[in-house]
C-alpha cells in the first residue's frame, strides 16, 4: 500500500505557523515579484481568488475583504518541508519526496491499521512543525494521490465526499459501493496526470467523471489519445505502472532563472544576476555529483511591454571539459552574457541553465576561453573541489550568499537586479538575525 502525504496550502501554512494571528483570516502567498497567487488558504479560496490569478486583479479584496498577502518566503518554505519530510520518513521503510510539500511512502511489508497509523503521523508533523497534511492511501501511485484529493476536499468542502474521508482517505479499503461513489463524484480532471487540455479532450469524449475513465479499456484509450492517458487508467484500475523511487534522479539540466525586479540598462548588473544564477546552479550540480559540459546564457526584455524596444537572444558556451567548479562556471555565464548585451534596452529577465550534464567529474577543469585568448593553463584549472566543498559547506551552515564570487556584486535586497519582495516576512528558521523573539 503506498501513501500521498500532502501539506494544506503549505506555504499559507508556513506563514502562519510564526504569525498564528492569520489563521482564519483569507491568507495569500505570492509568487516571485509579487506578481500572482501560488498558495492560498482556505478562506482566500472561498473569496474566488483562483491559483495564478495576477495580484492586481484582487488586490481590491486586501481592504474590502482582509485578505493578507505576502511575498514568497521559498528560504523558509523549504527549511520547514525538510522538518515535515525527516518526520513522514520514521513511518515508513521507504520514502519518495515529490516536491516542496508532497512526498510518497511504500508501507509495503508494515502490518496494522494504516488509517490508524497516518493518523499518528499527521499529528506528529502538526505537533512537531505547526503544518496540518492530509494523507491518501492507495495500491497504486494515481490511486494514492486521489485518495488525497478526496482527503484534502472532504475536510474543506462538506458534502462532496463523505466526512469520514477528510484527513486521512484509504480508497483500499471502501466497499466497492462507497468506492464507486466517490469515483464518480470526482472530476476525470483532478486524476494525476490528466492536465486542463487532456481533461478537455476526455469531456468531449463524454468522459467527465473518474468513475467513467476507471470503465473504459487501457489499450482503446492509448489508440484514441496517448500512453499516458493508458498508463493512467491502469493505475486507477489496481495496477501499478509508477514505480517508488528511493534516489531521486538526477536532473538532466539545471536552470536558474529570474524576472528583476525593475528593469535593468546596465551590463555590470546583468553579470551580477548570471554571476549569482551560476552559482547556484553549480551548488546544485555538486549535490548531485554531476559536471556541466556547457552554459546556456538568456537574456530578454519584456514582451508585455509593447512599447519598449524588444530584444531576446540566447547563447552557449562549451567548457573544454565538464565541471562543478563555481568559479569557472560563472565566467563563463559572464562570458556569455557580454555577449549577449546590447544597450539601448530595458532588460526584464535573464537566466541560465547548466546542459550536458555528466556524472562525477574528473577534477575541475577549465573552461574554453579561447576566443578571448585563454589557454588551458589559466589560473583556476587545477581541481578545486576540496575548495567547492568548504563553499558549500559555509552557505549551508550560515545561509546562502554568505561566500559568494565577487562578480555577483552585494547579496543585499536592494541590489538593482533583485526580486520584488515587498511584503516578505521573516526567514525565521535560518536566520540568526531574523529569529522569532519570544517574550514573557
Amino acid at each position: 500500500m503506498l501513501a500521498l502525504v500532502d501539506g494544506n496550502n503549505f506555504y499559507v501554512s508556513c506563514e502562519r505557523v510564526f504569525r498564528p494571528s492569520l489563521i482564519g483570516r483569507p491568507v495569500v502567498v505570492l509568487s516571485n515579484n509579487d506578481g500572482c497567487a501560488i498558495s492560498r488558504s482556505n478562506e482566500a479560496k472561498a473569496l474566488g481568488i483562483r491559483m495564478g490569478q495576477p495580484w492586481h486583479e484582487f488586490k481590491g479584496l486586501e481592504r474590502e475583504a482582509g485578505v493578507v498577502a505576502l511575498s514568497a518566503n521559498f528560504e523558509l518554505y523549504g527549511d520547514m518541508s525538510d522538518r515535515v519530510m525527516s518526520i513522514v520518513g520514521r513511518y515508513a521503510p521507504r520514502q519518495e519526496i515529490y516536491s516542496i510539500d508532497e512526498c510518497f511512502l511504500d508501507f509495503d511489508g508494515v502490518g496494522g491499521d494504516l488509517v490508524q497509523t497516518t493518523r499518528h503521523l499527521r499529528g506528529d508533523v502538526l505537533q512537531q512543525t505547526g503544518i496540518p497534511c492530509c494523507v491518501g492511501l492507495g495500491p497504486t501511485k494515481t490511486l494514492a494521490k486521489l485518495a488525497n484529493h478526496v482527503a484534502k476536499t472532504a475536510e474543506r468542502k462538506q458534502g462532496i465526499y463523505p466526512a469520514a474521508l477528510a484527513q486521512v482517505c484509504n480508497l483500499g479499503t471502501l466497499s466497492a459501493e462507497e468506492r464507486a461513489s466517490v469515483l464518480h463524484a470526482t472530476e476525470v480532471g483532478e486524476v494525476w496526470g490528466i492536465g486542463p487540455r487532456l481533461a478537455a479532450k476526455l469531456k468531449a469524449e463524454g468522459i467527465e467523471t473518474v468513475s467513467q475513465l476507471v470503465r473504459l479499456s487501457p489499450a482503446t484509450l492509448r489508440s484514441r489519445f496517448n500512453v499516458v492517458v493508458e498508463r493512467t487508467v491502469r493505475e486507477l484500475q489496481g495496477t501499478s505502472c509508477i514505480q517508488i523511487e528511493d534516489v531521486q534522479p538526477n536532473k538532466q539540466q539545471i536552470m536558474c532563472s529570474r524576472s528583476f525586479g525593475q528593469p535593468i540598462l546596465d551590463l555590470g548588473s546583468l553579470i551580477e544576476a548570471v554571476s549569482t544564477f551560476a552559482s547556484r546552479g553549480a551548488e546544485k550540480l555538486r549535490k548531485q555529483s554531476g559536471a556541466a559540459g556547457a552554459v546556456l546564457v538568456y537574456l530578454r526584455t519584456n514582451p508585455f511591454r509593447q512599447q519598449d524596444p524588444q530584444y531576446s537572444r540566447t547563447i552557449t558556451i562549451p567548457l573544454i571539459r565538464p565541471t562543478a567548479d563555481t568559479p569557472l562556471l560563472v565566467q563563463a555565464a559572464s562570458d556569455g552574457i557580454k555577449q549577449l548585451y546590447r544597450p539601448g534596452f530595458r532588460y526584464a529577465k535573464a537566466g541560465v541553465t547548466l546542459v550536458d550534464l555528466q556524472p562525477d567529474a574528473v577534477g575541475q577543469m577549465e573552461l574554453d576561453l579561447r576566443s578571448s585568448g585563454c589557454g588551458s593553463d589559466e589560473p583556476g584549472s587545477q581541481d578545486r573541489s576540496r575548495l567547492m566543498g568548504a563553499l558549500d559547506a559555509v552557505n549551508r551552515r550560515y545561509g546562502r550568499g554568505t561566500l559568494a564570487v565577487a562578480s555577483a556584486g552585494s547579496t543585499k535586497p536592494s541590489q538593482s537586479w533583485g526580486m520584488r519582495q515587498e511584503r516578505r516576512t521573516p526567514r525565521y528558521t535560518t536566520r540568526w538575525a531574523e529569529m522569532p523573539i519570544v517574550r514573557a
